[in-house]
C-alpha cells in the first residue's frame, strides 16, 4: 500500500492544488437528499467523470473547479494520507476521490455519527472515473474517517 500511496501523490500533483463551505452548500447537501456538491481542480478531467458516474447513479451533481484544492479537503477534514483529486460533500458527509457509488448510497442511507467522510485514497485505475482503456484494475479499499482522524475500512 506504501508503494501505492507514493504513486498517487505523483498522479496527486497533475490533479491536487480554501475554504468555501458555505450555508448554501450544506442546504444543497443536507440529510435526505439526493445532492452530491463536487470540488475539483480546474486541471483535473477524471473528476467530470465521477460526477457523471453520480448522475447515472440518480444524484443531483453540481461541480465548481477551485484551484485551492488542499484548503477544501482541509475544510472537509480529509486525512492528508486519504487525499485524492477531488472531494464531493453530500449528506453532509466529505466523500473522497474515486468513491464507488454503492458505498456513498450506503454512508447516505446509515448515516453513521462517527464518521466524517469516506475516500479512495490516490487515483486507483479503475476504480469510477478512472477506468483504463485496457480494463486494468489497481486493488484499493474504501476508507471511513472521523473527525478526531481515525481511519477504518468502510467496506463496499
Amino acid at each position: 500500500m506504501g508503494f501505492m500511496i507514493a504513486g498517487a501523490a505523483t498522479a496527486l500533483a497533475a490533479c491536487d492544488a480554501s475554504p468555501g463551505s458555505s450555508g448554501a452548500e450544506k442546504q444543497k447537501t443536507g440529510a435526505g437528499s439526493k445532492a452530491i456538491h463536487v470540488y475539483r481542480d480546474p486541471e483535473c478531467g477524471c473528476c467530470e467523470a465521477w460526477a457523471e458516474i453520480a448522475r447515472k447513479a440518480g444524484y443531483e451533481v453540481t461541480v465548481e473547479s477551485r484551484a485551492d484544492m488542499p484548503a477544501i479537503k482541509a475544510l472537509h477534514g480529509v486525512p492528508d494520507d486519504l487525499r485524492s483529486c477531488h472531494t464531493a460533500v453530500a449528506g453532509g458527509y466529505a466523500i473522497e476521490g474515486h468513491v464507488p457509488l454503492k458505498s456513498v448510497a450506503r454512508l447516505l442511507a446509515e448515516r453513521p455519527d462517527d464518521i466524517r467522510g469516506i475516500a479512495v485514497p490516490g487515483m486507483p485505475r479503475g476504480s469510477p472515473g478512472m477506468e483504463m482503456p485496457d480494463g486494468s484494475i489497481d486493488a484499493y479499499a474504501v476508507m471511513a474517517f472521523g473527525a478526531a482522524g481515525e481511519v477504518s475500512a468502510f467496506g463496499a
